[in-house]
């Protein structure tokens, strides 16, 4: 019987500076308060997924230093099985430059570091990792030689596959039918499709044989679409701390909807509630809300 999701990914430790606005080229602002958080799309998934009381292995890649050793704890501490999370010798741990400006709205750089040595011999390693997994989940912040390693071997053991193609870049159509659920955001469709409108871009990457489509709009809501058509879901109006982490935490609640047996549509309010929590807090991996909190969340937004 499947038991649990499976993500493979990055892990990365965020600097974050909160400032009144953002910078423009060549100008220097004087920022507030700095913090470090643990982060990193792949690690900042599987928490989001532990935290929301469903089992989660995790494969990635961190460097043998200060970093790599906090980040390694931290999931461990948040019930990440973290056997098939590989210390690389050579390379130091990802790290994320991350701006927060007034508005909760940031600005990413990231040095991928460890995480760029990611790759498909790694996943063969760790391919007892794909036995029993119910669905697999996965971004784009490791090579992508790894991701499509990750594919076949989920198909291969009857996983479920989901992707969260960011950061953006164009994908093959081989790769992209052979994905259950896409969830990419705005720019994200845009660049896969090739196309600037929303529509035609969903035409094209359905004619590319994406079947389920879930479209992050930031505070417009989710577009839900597949082979019954296309739903809107309003966002939830909450007061924005910071927007760090939010398409992450959707990702996770996302797939444990999933495994849960809900439907897409039902996924994606649980993604859509579980992103408006974390914005109303500070940091990635901070800012993921729990089950009871999530469900309390839909719970208390559905009688109003």
């Amino acid at each position: 019987m499947s038991q649990h999701i499976l993500v493979v990914g990055s892990l990365n430790m965020d600097l974050v500076v909160r400032t009144i606005r953002h910078p423009q080229i060549g100008e220097t602002v004087i920022g507030h308060d700095f913090h470090t958080y643990p982060g990193g799309k792949g690690a900042n998934q599987a928490v989001a997924v532990a935290r929301l009381g469903c089992p989660v292995k995790m494969i990635g890649r961190v460097g043998a230093d200060a970093f790599g050793q906090d980040l390694f704890s931290m999931i461990t501490a948040e019930q990440v099985e973290n056997r098939y999370v590989f210390r690389d010798e050579q390379t130091a741990t990802g790290v994320a430059f991350v701006t927060v400006d007034d508005d909760g709205r940031n600005t990413i750089v990231v040095a991928s570091g460890a995480n760029a040595h990611l790759s498909a011999e790694d996943i063969n390693a760790a391919e007892e990792a794909f036995i029993g997994a119910s669905l697999l989940l996965l971004q784009l912040e490791v090579p992508l030689s790894a991701v499509e390693r990750a594919i076949d071997l989920a198909r291969q053991n009857g996983a479920q596959i989901v992707l969260n193609p960011a950061p953006a870049q164009l994908l093959e159509s081989d790769l992209l039918e052979q994905v259950d659920f896409l969830i990419p955001n705005q720019i994200e469709l845009a660049l896969l499709a090739g196309q600037e409108s929303t529509s035609a871009s969903i035409d094209v990457l359905r004619s590319m044989g994406v079947e389920k489509l879930v479209v992050t709009l930031g505070e417009s809501g989710v577009l839900v679409v597949d082979n019954d058509g296309q739903e809107h879901i309003p966002a939830h109006q909450v007061q924005v701390v910071d927007t760090t982490a939010a398409g992450d935490a959707f990702a996770g609640a996302f797939a444990v909807a999933l495994k849960d047996g809900l439907s897409i549509k039902e996924a994606a309010e649980w993604g859509n509630a579980a992103g408006a929590l974390a914005v109303t807090r500070p940091g990635a991996q901070p800012s993921l809300p729990t089950r009871k909190e999530l469900l309390s969340f839909i719970e208390h937004r559905a009688l109003n």
